[in-house]
C-alpha cells in the first residue's frame, strides 16, 4: 500500500501556510514540522505583522514543534518549507538538529547555500518538491506589491 503522507502531501500543507501569509500581506513562505507523519508545528511568515525580522516561517514552526515535543531538539523530525531557508533559519535548524529539510523553491539571492551557511551534518536535504507552485506564489506576491507602489 502506498503511503499518502509523502513529501508532496506535507509540502501542500506548507503551501497552505504560505497562502495565509500571502493573504496577510506577508512574503508568502509557509512551513510545517512533521514527526511520525503528524504535523507538530506549522507557521507562516509574520515579520510584518509582528514587526520582527526573525519571525520567518521556519523560526515560528521550529518554536511550535519544540513546544509540542517539550524539548529543543527536533530529532526524527522533518521541516517542510516553501522557500530555501535563509542563513538565520539555517542556523536555527542547525541548532535544533532537525533530521530532514524539504524545501520547494531555491533562493539564489539569500538562501543558506548562496550564503555558505552549514546545516547540521546529520541533516538530510531534499529540494524542488512543488517548486513551481511555490515560485509562482512568490512571483505573484511581488508583482502585486510592485503594482501597489
Amino acid at each position: 500500500m502506498e503511503n499518502p503522507f509523502d513529501d508532496t502531501y506535507f509540502m501542500k500543507k506548507a503551501l497552505q501556510e504560505a497562502e495565509i501569509a500571502f493573504d496577510l500581506g506577508e512574503v508568502p513562505v509557509g512551513a510545517v514540522v512533521v514527526a511520525q507523519n503528524r504535523i507538530i508545528g506549522k507557521a507562516h511568515n509574520l515579520t510584518e505583522r509582528l514587526l520582527d525580522v526573525t519571525a520567518h516561517a521556519e523560526m515560528q514552526a521550529i518554536t511550535a514543534a519544540a513546544n509540542f515535543i517539550g524539548g529543543k531538539y527536533l530529532h526524527d523530525c522533518t521541516l517542510y518549507v516553501t522557500l530555501e531557508p535563509c542563513q538565520m533559519c539555517a542556523g536555527a535548524l542547525y541548532w535544533s538538529q532537525v533530521s530532514k529539510i524539504v524545501f520547494a523553491a531555491s533562493d539564489v539571492e539569500r538562501g543558506y547555500r548562496t550564503m555558505g551557511t552549514c546545516l547540521h551534518p546529520k541533516t538530510k536535504v531534499v529540494s524542488g518538491i512543488m517548486e513551481e507552485e511555490a515560485s509562482a506564489l512568490l512571483k505573484r506576491f511581488f508583482i502585486e506589491r510592485r503594482n501597489l507602489n
